[in-house]
């Protein structure tokens, strides 16, 4: 629980009385690999922050192609936050990529703590600007470059997740075929 007092401090001031009551609201929650954090159709109950493991964040497009939109690793929070926080069905899935430890918060809980901490709903909008704010910059060169690029920025981006994820999920990040990714590799790497 340490672990996520430290991260939520780097965004906000808590007294030790704050601390306490957050402690008691979080649960220790294991995913296996494969497992769901959420689900489209279904509303997003918790709020997750990675302790281990690497989740990914995906949908279904119009093709019926399971496209990987993001990676979520150690020492970040997650949420489909518009399901989270409005309690409306998620559009895409989180998905447990490798196993997973997380401390979690389900929406009731953390509705509680919006309502008897001060500074509750401006920390966690500051932790959602960060990991937009991150999201936005690691994705930048995934939109208009070449496969080979689109590559090596996601080597510069995320350097250990290549060998903890398997490749398809890479390529669909990335927008590419897997064949196209692995004549990519095979060239370069």
């Amino acid at each position: 629980m340490e672990l996520f007092t430290n991260y939520l401090l780097q965004f906000g001031h808590l007294n030790e009385q704050q601390i306490r009551l957050i402690h008691g609201k979080l649960k220790l929650r294991h995913l296996a690999k494969g497992e769901y954090l959420s689900e489209a159709g279904q509303v997003a109950r918790e709020l997750a922050y990675v302790v281990t493991g690497v989740l990914r964040s995906s949908y279904y497009n119009n093709k019926g192609d399971d496209v990987t939109q993001y990676f979520i690793t150690e020492n970040y929070c997650y949420a489909d936050l518009d399901s989270f926080l409005h309690r409306v069905f998620a559009m895409g899935y989180v998905q447990a990529v490798t196993d997973c430890d997380l401390i979690v918060i389900n929406i009731d809980d953390y509705e509680e703590l919006s309502a008897t901490i001060m500074n509750w709903d401006l920390i966690f909008q500051k932790i959602a600007t960060k990991f937009l704010m991150e999201k936005t910059n690691k994705l930048r060169g995934n939109i208009s470059e070449e496969a080979q690029t689109k590559y090596e920025l996601f080597l510069q981006n995320f350097p250990n997740l290549v060998n903890r994820v398997p490749l398809v999920y890479v390529a669909s990040f990335l927008g590419i075929t897997p064949s196209s990714l692995s004549r990519i590799r095979r060239k370069k790497y």
